[in-house]
Protein backbone atom coordinates (compact mmCIF):
# COMPACT_ATOMS: atom_id res chain seq x y z
CA UNK A 1 0.00 0.00 0.00
CA UNK A 2 1.23 3.49 -0.83
CA UNK A 3 2.40 5.40 2.23
CA UNK A 4 -0.04 8.24 1.51
CA UNK A 5 -3.03 5.97 0.80
CA UNK A 6 -5.12 5.29 3.91
CA UNK A 7 -8.71 4.40 3.17
CA UNK A 8 -11.84 5.23 5.13
CA UNK A 9 -12.96 1.93 6.60
CA UNK A 10 -16.29 3.04 8.02
CA UNK A 11 -18.30 6.07 9.07
CA UNK A 12 -20.52 5.87 12.17
CA UNK A 13 -22.94 8.50 13.40
CA UNK A 14 -24.73 8.88 16.74
CA UNK A 15 -27.20 11.55 17.78
CA UNK A 16 -27.57 12.76 21.37
CA UNK A 17 -30.40 14.87 22.76
CA UNK A 18 -29.08 16.72 25.79
CA UNK A 19 -31.40 18.77 28.03
CA UNK A 20 -30.34 22.30 28.89
CA UNK A 21 -29.82 23.05 32.55
CA UNK A 22 -33.01 25.16 32.51
CA UNK A 23 -35.34 26.30 29.70
CA UNK A 24 -33.65 28.97 27.59
CA UNK A 25 -34.73 31.74 25.22
CA UNK A 26 -33.30 34.47 23.02
CA UNK A 27 -34.92 37.26 21.03
CA UNK A 28 -36.73 34.94 18.61
CA UNK A 29 -36.60 31.35 19.91
CA UNK A 30 -37.17 29.13 22.98
CA UNK A 31 -35.55 25.73 23.61
CA UNK A 32 -34.93 23.15 26.32
CA UNK A 33 -32.38 20.81 24.73
CA UNK A 34 -29.37 20.67 22.41
CA UNK A 35 -28.82 17.96 19.80
CA UNK A 36 -25.28 16.74 19.17
CA UNK A 37 -24.65 14.91 15.89
CA UNK A 38 -21.46 12.95 16.53
CA UNK A 39 -19.39 11.23 13.81
CA UNK A 40 -16.60 8.66 14.07
CA UNK A 41 -14.48 7.74 11.05
CA UNK A 42 -12.17 4.74 11.18
CA UNK A 43 -9.02 4.23 9.12
CA UNK A 44 -5.29 3.69 9.40
CA UNK A 45 -5.67 2.17 12.85
CA UNK A 46 -7.16 5.37 14.27
CA UNK A 47 -10.60 6.88 14.84
CA UNK A 48 -11.33 10.51 14.04
CA UNK A 49 -14.24 12.35 15.61
CA UNK A 50 -16.26 15.37 14.53
CA UNK A 51 -19.62 16.83 15.38
CA UNK A 52 -22.24 19.43 14.72
CA UNK A 53 -24.98 20.93 16.85
CA UNK A 54 -27.73 20.18 14.35
CA UNK A 55 -30.79 17.91 14.37
CA UNK A 56 -31.69 14.26 14.05
CA UNK A 57 -32.16 14.87 10.32
CA UNK A 58 -28.43 15.52 9.93
CA UNK A 59 -27.66 12.15 11.48
CA UNK A 60 -30.10 10.43 9.13
CA UNK A 61 -28.58 12.16 6.10
CA UNK A 62 -25.07 11.10 7.14
CA UNK A 63 -26.15 7.50 7.69
CA UNK A 64 -28.33 7.06 4.62
CA UNK A 65 -26.59 9.22 2.03
CA UNK A 66 -23.05 10.34 2.86
CA UNK A 67 -21.30 7.56 4.77
CA UNK A 68 -21.52 4.91 2.06
CA UNK A 69 -20.39 7.31 -0.66
CA UNK A 70 -17.13 8.24 1.03
CA UNK A 71 -16.19 4.83 2.53
CA UNK A 72 -13.07 3.57 0.77
CA UNK A 73 -11.81 7.02 -0.19
CA UNK A 74 -8.31 8.16 0.77
CA UNK A 75 -8.40 9.88 4.16
CA UNK A 76 -5.65 12.28 3.09
CA UNK A 77 -7.72 13.55 0.15
CA UNK A 78 -10.08 15.69 2.22
CA UNK A 79 -10.87 18.13 -0.64
CA UNK A 80 -11.87 15.22 -2.87
CA UNK A 81 -14.06 13.71 -0.14
CA UNK A 82 -15.80 17.05 0.46
CA UNK A 83 -16.33 17.48 -3.29
CA UNK A 84 -17.96 14.05 -3.41
CA UNK A 85 -20.28 14.89 -0.51
CA UNK A 86 -21.34 18.18 -2.09
CA UNK A 87 -22.08 16.32 -5.31
CA UNK A 88 -24.17 13.71 -3.49
CA UNK A 89 -26.38 16.25 -1.68
CA UNK A 90 -27.16 18.23 -4.84
CA UNK A 91 -30.90 17.50 -4.76
CA UNK A 92 -31.13 18.16 -1.00
CA UNK A 93 -29.65 21.67 -1.27
CA UNK A 94 -26.29 22.90 -0.03
CA UNK A 95 -27.46 24.98 2.94
CA UNK A 96 -28.79 23.96 6.34
CA UNK A 97 -28.92 20.31 7.32
CA UNK A 98 -26.82 19.10 4.38
CA UNK A 99 -23.99 21.51 5.15
CA UNK A 100 -24.08 20.66 8.86
CA UNK A 101 -23.88 16.96 7.99
CA UNK A 102 -20.85 17.58 5.79
CA UNK A 103 -19.32 19.66 8.61
CA UNK A 104 -19.51 16.80 11.11
CA UNK A 105 -17.77 14.43 8.67
CA UNK A 106 -15.17 16.93 7.47
CA UNK A 107 -14.06 17.86 10.99
CA UNK A 108 -13.75 14.15 11.82
CA UNK A 109 -11.54 13.67 8.75
CA UNK A 110 -9.13 16.38 9.93
CA UNK A 111 -9.07 14.84 13.41
CA UNK A 112 -8.32 11.44 11.87
CA UNK A 113 -5.60 12.77 9.58
CA UNK A 114 -3.84 14.47 12.50
CA UNK A 115 -4.13 11.34 14.65
CA UNK A 116 -2.59 9.17 11.91
CA UNK A 117 0.30 11.62 11.78
CA UNK A 118 0.36 11.78 15.62
CA UNK A 119 0.07 15.57 15.64
CA UNK A 120 -2.28 17.99 17.36
CA UNK A 121 -4.35 19.57 14.60
CA UNK A 122 -2.92 23.04 15.24
CA UNK A 123 0.59 21.72 14.46
CA UNK A 124 -0.63 20.00 11.30
CA UNK A 125 -2.22 23.26 10.12
CA UNK A 126 0.67 25.37 11.36
CA UNK A 127 0.33 27.26 14.62
CA UNK A 128 0.00 31.03 14.85
CA UNK A 129 -0.66 31.47 18.56
CA UNK A 130 -0.61 29.32 21.70
CA UNK A 131 -4.10 30.19 22.93
CA UNK A 132 -7.23 32.13 21.99
CA UNK A 133 -9.30 34.66 23.90
CA UNK A 134 -12.91 33.66 24.56
CA UNK A 135 -16.02 35.61 25.44
CA UNK A 136 -18.68 34.23 27.77
CA UNK A 137 -21.99 33.75 25.99
CA UNK A 138 -25.42 33.07 27.45
CA UNK A 139 -27.49 35.52 29.47
CA UNK A 140 -30.72 34.19 28.01
CA UNK A 141 -33.75 36.48 27.86
CA UNK A 142 -35.74 34.31 30.28
CA UNK A 143 -33.01 34.30 32.93
CA UNK A 144 -33.81 35.65 36.38
CA UNK A 145 -31.45 38.17 37.95
CA UNK A 146 -30.00 35.36 40.06
CA UNK A 147 -29.34 33.17 37.03
CA UNK A 148 -27.65 36.03 35.21
CA UNK A 149 -25.52 36.88 38.22
CA UNK A 150 -24.50 33.23 38.68
CA UNK A 151 -23.46 32.97 35.05
CA UNK A 152 -21.43 36.18 35.21
CA UNK A 153 -19.73 34.80 38.31
CA UNK A 154 -18.80 31.66 36.33
CA UNK A 155 -17.29 33.70 33.50
CA UNK A 156 -15.35 35.82 35.99
CA UNK A 157 -13.90 32.66 37.56
CA UNK A 158 -12.37 31.90 34.14
CA UNK A 159 -10.93 35.42 33.87
CA UNK A 160 -13.35 36.32 31.06
CA UNK A 161 -13.92 40.06 30.63
CA UNK A 162 -16.10 39.89 27.51
CA UNK A 163 -19.68 38.73 28.04
CA UNK A 164 -22.58 38.37 25.61
CA UNK A 165 -26.25 38.26 26.55
CA UNK A 166 -29.37 37.63 24.51
CA UNK A 167 -31.76 40.51 23.92
CA UNK A 168 -34.82 41.32 21.83
CA UNK A 169 -37.90 40.44 23.88
CA UNK A 170 -38.27 43.57 26.03
CA UNK A 171 -36.20 46.71 25.42
CA UNK A 172 -36.54 48.11 28.94
CA UNK A 173 -35.60 44.75 30.43
CA UNK A 174 -32.62 44.55 28.07
CA UNK A 175 -31.40 47.95 29.29
CA UNK A 176 -31.81 46.83 32.89
CA UNK A 177 -29.83 43.64 32.30
CA UNK A 178 -26.98 45.55 30.67
CA UNK A 179 -26.77 47.80 33.72
CA UNK A 180 -26.75 44.71 35.95
CA UNK A 181 -23.87 43.19 33.98
CA UNK A 182 -21.70 46.14 34.96
CA UNK A 183 -22.83 45.73 38.56
CA UNK A 184 -22.08 41.99 38.65
CA UNK A 185 -18.76 42.10 36.79
CA UNK A 186 -17.10 45.47 37.21
CA UNK A 187 -15.62 48.30 35.20
CA UNK A 188 -13.36 46.24 32.90
CA UNK A 189 -16.28 44.36 31.35
CA UNK A 190 -16.88 44.51 27.59
CA UNK A 191 -20.57 43.90 26.84
CA UNK A 192 -21.75 42.02 23.76
CA UNK A 193 -25.44 41.68 22.84
CA UNK A 194 -27.20 39.32 20.43
CA UNK A 195 -30.72 40.02 19.13
CA UNK A 196 -30.93 36.89 16.94
CA UNK A 197 -32.64 38.92 14.23
CA UNK A 198 -35.41 40.25 16.49
CA UNK A 199 -35.58 43.79 15.08
CA UNK A 200 -36.53 45.63 11.92
CA UNK A 201 -34.30 48.26 10.30
CA UNK A 202 -35.23 51.53 12.06
CA UNK A 203 -35.97 49.77 15.34
CA UNK A 204 -32.49 48.26 15.28
CA UNK A 205 -30.93 51.64 14.50
CA UNK A 206 -32.77 53.39 17.34
CA UNK A 207 -31.89 50.72 19.86
CA UNK A 208 -28.34 50.42 18.57
CA UNK A 209 -27.76 54.12 19.29
CA UNK A 210 -29.09 53.67 22.82
CA UNK A 211 -26.94 50.58 23.41
CA UNK A 212 -23.89 52.48 22.18
CA UNK A 213 -24.56 55.16 24.81
CA UNK A 214 -24.55 52.36 27.39
CA UNK A 215 -21.09 51.25 26.29
CA UNK A 216 -22.05 48.09 24.39
CA UNK A 217 -19.25 47.13 21.96
CA UNK A 218 -20.81 44.26 19.96
CA UNK A 219 -24.30 44.07 18.42
CA UNK A 220 -24.94 40.68 16.84
CA UNK A 221 -27.70 40.02 14.33
CA UNK A 222 -29.75 43.13 15.07
CA UNK A 223 -31.77 42.02 12.03
CA UNK A 224 -31.88 38.73 10.15
CA UNK A 225 -28.44 37.72 8.92
CA UNK A 226 -30.00 37.19 5.48
CA UNK A 227 -30.83 40.91 5.34
CA UNK A 228 -27.43 41.96 4.10
CA UNK A 229 -28.47 45.42 2.91
CA UNK A 230 -29.84 46.35 6.34
CA UNK A 231 -26.78 44.94 8.11
CA UNK A 232 -24.68 47.22 5.90
CA UNK A 233 -26.92 50.18 6.77
CA UNK A 234 -26.56 49.46 10.49
CA UNK A 235 -22.80 48.95 10.34
CA UNK A 236 -22.56 52.40 8.74
CA UNK A 237 -25.02 54.16 11.04
CA UNK A 238 -24.87 52.59 14.51
CA UNK A 239 -22.20 54.68 16.29
CA UNK A 240 -19.05 53.53 18.08
CA UNK A 241 -18.10 51.73 20.20
CA UNK A 242 -20.50 49.17 18.67
CA UNK A 243 -19.40 46.73 15.99
CA UNK A 244 -22.08 44.89 13.98
CA UNK A 245 -21.48 41.13 13.87
CA UNK A 246 -23.13 38.31 11.90
CA UNK A 247 -22.29 35.26 9.80
CA UNK A 248 -23.15 32.26 11.97
CA UNK A 249 -25.67 31.09 9.34
CA UNK A 250 -23.11 31.04 6.56
CA UNK A 251 -23.29 27.58 5.02
CA UNK A 252 -20.90 28.08 2.11
CA UNK A 253 -18.19 30.36 0.81
CA UNK A 254 -20.59 32.20 -1.49
CA UNK A 255 -22.54 33.52 1.50
CA UNK A 256 -19.43 34.88 3.17
CA UNK A 257 -18.31 36.49 -0.08
CA UNK A 258 -21.67 38.24 -0.52
CA UNK A 259 -21.56 39.53 3.06
CA UNK A 260 -17.98 40.75 2.82
CA UNK A 261 -18.37 42.31 -0.63
CA UNK A 262 -21.43 44.23 0.63
CA UNK A 263 -19.44 45.49 3.66
CA UNK A 264 -22.35 44.27 5.76
CA UNK A 265 -20.51 43.57 9.02
CA UNK A 266 -17.69 44.95 11.13
CA UNK A 267 -16.89 41.46 12.45
CA UNK A 268 -17.60 38.21 10.59
CA UNK A 269 -18.70 35.12 12.51
CA UNK A 270 -17.90 31.67 11.15
CA UNK A 271 -19.09 28.31 12.48
CA UNK A 272 -17.24 25.17 11.32
CA UNK A 273 -20.18 23.00 12.45
CA UNK A 274 -22.36 24.73 9.82
CA UNK A 275 -20.21 26.04 6.99
CA UNK A 276 -18.85 22.69 5.79
CA UNK A 277 -16.05 22.09 8.26
CA UNK A 278 -12.52 23.35 8.88
CA UNK A 279 -11.49 23.62 5.22
CA UNK A 280 -14.38 25.90 4.29
CA UNK A 281 -13.90 27.84 7.51
CA UNK A 282 -10.26 28.56 6.67
CA UNK A 283 -11.23 29.62 3.13
CA UNK A 284 -13.81 32.03 4.58
CA UNK A 285 -11.25 33.39 7.03
CA UNK A 286 -8.76 34.01 4.23
CA UNK A 287 -11.51 35.78 2.31
CA UNK A 288 -12.30 37.94 5.34
CA UNK A 289 -8.61 38.82 5.69
CA UNK A 290 -8.59 40.00 2.07
CA UNK A 291 -11.47 42.34 2.96
CA UNK A 292 -9.75 43.44 6.23
CA UNK A 293 -12.65 42.16 8.31
CA UNK A 294 -11.83 40.41 11.63
CA UNK A 295 -13.29 36.97 12.37
CA UNK A 296 -14.77 35.47 15.53
CA UNK A 297 -15.88 31.85 15.77
CA UNK A 298 -19.47 30.98 16.63
CA UNK A 299 -20.19 28.39 19.37
CA UNK A 300 -18.58 24.90 19.67
CA UNK A 301 -15.43 26.32 21.33
CA UNK A 302 -13.47 23.10 21.69
CA UNK A 303 -14.11 22.03 18.11
CA UNK A 304 -12.84 25.40 16.86
CA UNK A 305 -9.88 25.72 19.21
CA UNK A 306 -7.08 24.24 17.09
CA UNK A 307 -8.12 26.07 13.92
CA UNK A 308 -8.44 29.30 15.90
CA UNK A 309 -4.85 28.87 17.13
CA UNK A 310 -3.68 28.34 13.54
CA UNK A 311 -5.40 31.46 12.19
CA UNK A 312 -6.07 35.11 12.92
CA UNK A 313 -9.34 34.62 14.83
CA UNK A 314 -9.71 37.51 17.28
CA UNK A 315 -11.71 35.48 19.82
CA UNK A 316 -14.09 32.54 20.19
CA UNK A 317 -17.61 32.29 21.57
CA UNK A 318 -17.70 30.29 24.81
CA UNK A 319 -21.39 29.47 24.57
CA UNK A 320 -22.89 28.22 27.83
CA UNK A 321 -24.77 25.19 26.46
CA UNK A 322 -21.82 23.96 24.40
CA UNK A 323 -19.32 24.67 27.17
CA UNK A 324 -21.33 22.39 29.47
CA UNK A 325 -21.70 19.62 26.89
CA UNK A 326 -18.08 19.67 25.81
CA UNK A 327 -16.55 19.80 29.30
CA UNK A 328 -18.92 17.18 30.72
CA UNK A 329 -19.03 14.70 27.82
CA UNK A 330 -15.58 14.94 26.21
CA UNK A 331 -12.20 13.95 27.60
CA UNK A 332 -9.66 16.59 26.68
CA UNK A 333 -11.95 19.59 27.01
CA UNK A 334 -10.42 22.33 29.13
CA UNK A 335 -11.61 25.55 30.74
CA UNK A 336 -10.24 29.05 30.11
CA UNK A 337 -7.49 30.60 32.18
CA UNK A 338 -7.29 34.40 32.37
CA UNK A 339 -9.89 34.53 29.61
CA UNK A 340 -7.96 32.34 27.16
CA UNK A 341 -8.48 28.75 26.01
CA UNK A 342 -5.42 26.65 25.16
CA UNK A 343 -5.20 23.28 23.37
CA UNK A 344 -3.64 20.29 25.07
CA UNK A 345 -0.63 19.84 22.81
CA UNK A 346 0.01 16.34 24.16
CA UNK A 347 -3.17 15.03 22.49
CA UNK A 348 -3.29 14.38 18.73
CA UNK A 349 -6.06 15.64 16.47
CA UNK A 350 -8.56 18.04 18.03
CA UNK A 351 -7.72 16.51 21.41
CA UNK A 352 -11.21 15.27 22.28
CA UNK A 353 -12.73 11.85 22.97
CA UNK A 354 -16.40 11.29 23.75
CA UNK A 355 -17.16 9.78 27.16
CA UNK A 356 -19.55 7.25 25.68
CA UNK A 357 -20.78 5.84 28.99
CA UNK A 358 -21.65 9.32 30.20
CA UNK A 359 -23.29 10.23 26.89
CA UNK A 360 -25.24 6.97 26.55
CA UNK A 361 -28.22 8.22 28.55
CA UNK A 362 -28.73 11.03 26.03
CA UNK A 363 -28.67 8.73 22.97
CA UNK A 364 -31.44 9.85 20.63
CA UNK A 365 -30.91 7.46 17.76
Amino acid sequence: MEKNLVRIENVNVSVYKIPTQTPEADGTLDWDHTILVYVEIRGGGETGIGYSYASLAAGVLIKELLSEKITGMNIFDIPSIVHQMIHVIRNQGRDGIASMSISAIETALWDLKAKILNLPLVKLLGGLKENVEVYGSGGFTNYSDRQLEDQVRLWKSFGINKIKIKIGRDFKEDESRIIKLHKYHGAKLEIFIDANGAYQKKEALLKGKKFAEMGVVWFEEPVSSDNIDTLKFLSENVPPPISIAAGEYGYDLFYFHRMLKAKAVDILQIDATRCGGFSEMIKAMNLAEAFSVPVSTHCAPHLHLHVACATGVIHMEYFYDHFKIETELFDGATTPENGYLKPDYSRPGIGLELKKKDAEKFLYR
